[in-house]
């Protein structure tokens, strides 16, 4: 069944599509809903996102040895987040995590919930975990504040992006240089029957009611990646610079570990995040899944449009995904279809990179060479001995 929310029945609302069907889009004015958000004056309906809880007593350890972030000993109501990695080190799951003393709280994109569930329910073996998808009792509302729940606080999750938490790294500036760092963001957990109470409560205290417009225009002003959008089948996460908030590099093993060292200690991934400002004199851009070309005669294909968004202040800017070694000051062009059906046409816009990882793709911490690389690791001596290089 469809998910739809009790709040699309307000006056104005336009539903959300893609990976935020079920909720509002906006609510008649997306620009002045998103001018509140970004003050710190507004509640957004994000109730289309699964949530699944974990008891038991071994939930924590069990998630520690099976996931990227260290969390075996995560305080009650401390909010962290990691990935579910393939083999190969590619990004399948990333999860918004905060334990309450007695369950373990997911929060993750809505199409992700019954893959996720299968895969969880699959790795317990005889481990004292018990996975529930409680999608249908609870729901997320998002809101602009830079704290973690209280004990008296419903169940809250704290997005910590762009810190550097513990075990992590960055590629891209620090965290007090960083767009992001203007961005205040939580998650909080109510019951499902309550979401519309919830949302009144705020409003009587001066809040306005904003739809995904206006979070999905400061989530790409603040370069924070997302599931639905920045990642494919061949995502690794420094390519995002998100092993700032989601990588413990000095935990123990876990899958897809080996992928994360090497691409860390060598460094170059082989793509890297973008900013995208897009030239707004057409009045329209193309959609996410445009194609990313260089500027020019060859208009060679370099990456992909993943996130679009109009912003209040910056106009149409966007992400992007795209070849790591395309320099970054060349001129980029994104081309794609505008419109549907008979009526489509494609477009080319000019665009201009901001950079979030750099091209040569080295981390803040990566460790130094030591030297060159040697074909073999013995060689003879005129006696005949061999030995070690």
């Amino acid at each position: 069944m469809t998910y739809r929310s009790p709040l699309l029945d307000r006056p104005g609302a336009v539903a959300g599509t893609g990976p935020d069907a079920g909720v509002a889009w906006h609510y008649g004015d997306p620009v002045a809903e998103q001018r509140a958000l970004a003050r710190g004056g507004a509640v957004v309906d994000q109730s289309h996102l699964g949530v699944v809880r974990l008891t038991g007593p071994d939930r924590l350890t069990w998630l520690h040895s099976i996931t990227s972030q260290d969390v075996e000993h995560l305080a009650p109501r401390a909010s962290t987040e990691l990935f579910v990695l393939s083999p190969q080190g590619r990004l399948e799951h990333a999860l918004a995590l905060v334990d309450d003393g007695t369950s373990t709280w997911l929060i993750t994109e809505p199409d992700h919930v019954e893959p996720l569930v299968a895969w969880l329910t699959r790795m317990r073996f005889m481990m004292r975990v018990e996975i529930d998808d409680v999608t249908d009792s609870w729901a997320a509302l998002g809101e602009p504040v830079d704290a973690e729940g209280t004990d008296t606080e419903p169940v809250t999750w704290r997005d910590a992006w762009p810190e550097v938490v513990g075990g992590g790294t960055r590629y891209g500036p620090p965290a007090a240089e960083h767009p992001g760092s203007d961005r205040d963001w939580r998650l909080v957990l109510v019951p499902r029957a309550e979401l519309a109470d919830a949302v009144a409560e705020r409003e009587a205290a001066g809040w306005r009611l904003a739809g995904t417009w206006a979070t999905e225009a400061l989530r790409v002003e603040a370069w924070r990646p997302r599931l639905s959008h920045e990642v494919d089948d061949r995502t690794v996460p420094h390519e995002l610079d998100w092993l700032r908030t989601a990588v413990h590099l000095h935990k123990g093993c876990y899958r897809g570990q080996e992928t994360v060292a090497r691409v860390h200690n060598l460094g170059r991934p082989p793509r890297r995040l973008v900013m995208l400002h897009l030239d707004g004199s057409q009045h329209v851009v193309p959609d996410a899944g445009a194609e990313v070309r260089r500027d020019g005669p060859d208009g060679k294909v370099v990456g992909t449009v993943t996130s679009v968004a109009r912003h209040h202040e910056l106009g149409p800017v966007a992400l992007a995904v795209i070849k790591r070694n395309v320099p970054t000051d060349a001129l980029l062009a994104v081309v794609g279809p505008v419109g549907s059906g008979a009526d489509a046409q494609e477009i080319a816009v000019a665009a201009s990179q901001e950079v979030v990882v750099p091209g040569e793709g080295l981390s803040a911490d990566r460790p130094e060479a030591r030297g060159e690389t040697l074909r073999g690791l013995t060689r003879r001596g005129g006696d005949g001995t061999q030995s070690l290089l």
